[in-house]
């Protein structure tokens, strides 16, 4: 482990799949501290990562010389807290996604990482998931022309299980589910028609989970089960507090006349997400996306009617591990990225852009669809984080 960059992880939770990725021993990174305050987290880490890893419920003893880099992993309402520790100590940060909650603590952390030198790193792994950089390859090859339009939709069949039994359930850890899950398509259909969000409006409402009575005021310990948890009004065991959209549709104008709608339905009885990208020249449309038998398709040779399987498409060869491959390839290139920097294809602007837009979002949807403007970065910043993060 002597060559190995040495990874303290804030938060064992959910996205501990991260932490392990992180974990290759002899290969380039490995975890010897993990700072959560569950006993629990604390055990299993240890389990997870050895007898010799550090565990602490004390995020100061964390960021001690022994670490090289740090990973933020807690529930998003904790980002700002540890993150804003970590960047302050000069650690090399991953923040997962979204990057924090508010605009204010998005810029917030921007500008500690910026004033401590410290490289800062956000977990959008979607930009590695392969179906989004095949479809990001074919238009920056002008498969289908100058894009023109995004449209995005997003079945959540989990999400009665996943998104309303614990803390993402209230409003008050995660603004909405509009930023809390949409952050990742946001940044990624910004990551595709290649310009931030200027304008949104939006419309939802709790349509279905409000009306499930069972509560449960723990945790629960068995989430998925597809037998008794259908249909969605056969939940059981939902958060004491749920006050966050169960359905949401956000139209978006971007800095670049693009324009885009992303939909979200937590109560689906499939579970992907369905891009179509249109442009001057054609379209192009996946089917599935980090399961095998995953296909673009793109509609590109002249005008027809109803012709489902296109003229093109393209496979998708979906990798090992999370996300088909994506947080794999997140974990190697921030393990690179805090050893070495250099360019990366996520980007910390990119992730506070798609918090902002959620955020305007999600004020829009809650006030009758009023159009909200979505503030940009301040100059400053945007130029520090385009220069690179030396």
């Amino acid at each position: 482990m002597g060559d190995d960059l040495r990874i303290g992880v804030a938060g064992y939770g959910m996205r501990g799949s991260l932490a392990r990725e992180a974990h290759r021993p002899g290969n380039g990174s490995a975890v010897v501290a993990v700072c959560d305050p569950a006993p629990e987290a604390r055990e299993r880490a240890r389990a997870d990562f050895g007898p010799g890893t550090r565990v602490t419920a004390d995020l100061a003893d964390l960021l001690t010389p022994d670490v090289d880099a740090v990973m933020i992993l807690t529930p998003d309402h904790a980002h700002l807290e540890s993150a804003l520790a970590a960047l302050r100590a000069g650690k090399p940060t991953l923040v997962e996604k979204p990057l924090a909650t508010t605009v204010e603590d998005c810029d917030l952390i921007l500008r500690t990482a910026r004033d401590h030198g410290a490289r800062l790193y956000v977990g959008h792994n979607m930009r590695h998931m392969p179906v989004v950089r095949v479809m990001r390859r074919l238009i920056t090859e002008g498969a289908i022309g100058e894009v023109k339009a995004v449209w995005c939709r997003h079945f959540v069949g989990h999400g009665g299980d996943f998104y309303f039994k614990d803390w993402h359930a209230d409003r008050r850890n995660t603004t909405g589910l509009l930023l809390q899950k949409g952050a990742h398509d946001i940044d990624v259909i910004h990551w595709l028609a290649g310009a931030r969000t200027e304008l949104v409006s939006a419309m939802g409402a709790l349509t279905v989970y409000g009306r499930v009575t069972d509560r449960s005021p723990g945790t629960p310990s068995d989430w998925y089960d597809p037998e008794t948890n259908w249909p969605p009004l056969a939940q059981r065991g939902l958060n004491p507090v749920v006050d966050v959209e169960d359905l949401s549709m956000m139209h978006m104008r971007l800095e670049n006349g693009v324009h885009a709608a992303y939909q979200q339905c937590h109560f689906t009885p499939d579970y992907w997400r369905n891009y179509t990208v249109i442009g001057t020249a054609g379209r192009l449309e996946n089917f599935g996306d980090h399961g095998e038998g995953a296909v673009v398709r793109v509609w590109n040779a002249g005008r027809r009617d109803y012709h489902p399987e296109g003229d093109l498409q393209v496979p998708v060869e979906v990798g090992a591990g999370g996300h088909g491959g994506a947080d794999e390839a997140l974990v190697g290139e921030f393990v690179r990225f805090a050893a070495e920097g250099g360019p990366t294809d996520t980007s910390p602007v990119a992730a506070r852009d798609s918090v902002a837009a959620a955020v305007r979002a999600t004020e829009s949807l809650r006030d009758g669809s009023v159009p909200r403007e979505v503030p940009p970065v301040a100059p400053d910043l945007a130029a520090y984080f385009a220069a690179g993060q030396v």
